[in-house]
């Protein structure tokens, strides 16, 4: 079953080998899990999987590019204005999120960044399962299992209205601050 895949992988991936040349991540649709060797807030469970991701997206009118590839990599070292999962991780480690550019998006800034990505590092670990549609496998993780980083779909889990609250002060705080360069 996919979800065992994610839930009790055979094998999970650090920075450094999904970043390596060559690239183990296959360029392919699927659903990839992060398990945390630290948890990003005392209230969840290190060395299980919290959070859940896509590649491709799936909106009503189109597919989304992407593939586990690229989603990956760039949740590795890409920045919060592109990834959720490291919004919500610095949200929750306490990192300072900042306006940038014309101010309509926010990061951690580039000291930010680079604290989050080397945090995830040291202790975020991926795995992953390819699968042709893999929004219906996401909708069912969600549905099934405790994932307390995830919030689209999850307004059951305990944890949905702390994190919803973390983001949204975080997000309130940069709009109190000076651009960043």
């Amino acid at each position: 079953m996919e979800s065992d895949a994610l839930v009790s992988p055979d094998r999970l991936w650090s920075a450094e080998e999904v970043l390596a040349r060559p690239n183990p991540v296959p360029a392919t649709a699927g659903v990839y899990g992060w398990h945390f060797k630290r948890a990003p807030h005392p209230d969840l469970e290190a060395g299980s999987l919290l959070y859940v991701g896509i590649a491709p997206r799936h909106m009503a009118n189109r597919t989304s590019t992407q593939n586990l590839r690229k989603r990956i990599c760039y949740h590795y070292r890409g920045n919060a204005a592109g990834s959720t999962l490291r919004l919500t991780l610095g949200c929750l480690l306490g990192i300072e999120l900042r306006r940038v550019g014309s101010g309509k998006r926010m990061t951690f800034g580039k000291v930010g960044e680079a604290t989050l990505s080397q945090w995830m590092a040291d202790n975020a670990r991926v795995c992953w399962v390819e699968q042709r549609e893999p929004w219906e496998l996401e909708s069912q993780l969600i549905t099934q299992l405790n994932l307390p980083l995830n919030l689209d779909q999850n307004r059951h889990n305990a944890f949905h209205s702390r994190l919803k609250a973390f983001r949204a002060q975080a997000r309130q705080r940069a709009r109190d601050l000076a651009l960043s360069a």
